[in-house]
């Protein structure tokens, strides 16, 4: 769901998602996320997509990784989410989801899902994951009899 169009000017309100999706602001990355949790899935897609296009933005690609995964709003699609998962965990950002992008490509490799199961890279990037203070990466490697670092 987006802010109409401005009746006399054919524009889209400065508050539209619409309008963030041309922006060169890295701020609209966050709109990506407001958009995608109103409905407006093909407005939060255009949005991730180009913000990890413009800034390698982990954030964005995350969410859009969760897209392909759930099929909201676009076709279903676990390799493009895994890969998604896999670019992100090979970086490093300071705001730490590179940490949280390592605990999900570490499960995808884990249980297969949209890649062939690599149970030794998993723990590679779970442990990781765990190591860097997400906490969910250690339970998932207890529920698997695993050790957590």
């Amino acid at each position: 769901m987006s802010f109409p169009v401005l009746a006399d000017t054919g524009e889209y309100s400065d508050l539209s998602y619409n309008e963030q999706v041309n922006s060169s602001k890295r701020i609209k990355c966050l709109y990506g996320y407001a958009a995608d949790k109103t409905g407006d899935h093909a407005t939060a897609i255009r949005i991730f997509e180009d913000c990890i296009e413009r800034w390698n933005d982990v954030y964005s690609m995350i969410w859009l990784a969760q897209i392909y995964e759930s099929g909201v709003g676009i076709t279903r699609n676990l390799q493009k989410s895994t890969a998604l998962m896999k670019r992100g965990a090979e970086l490093e950002d300071e705001a730490g989801y590179a940490s949280l992008a390592r605990y999900h490509y570490g499960v995808s490799l884990y249980e297969g899902l949209g890649t062939a199961v690599d149970k030794t890279l998993a723990l590679h990037y779970l442990k990781r994951a765990a190591q860097e203070g997400i906490p969910d990466a250690c339970e998932y490697l207890q529920q698997q009899h695993e050790s957590c670092p």
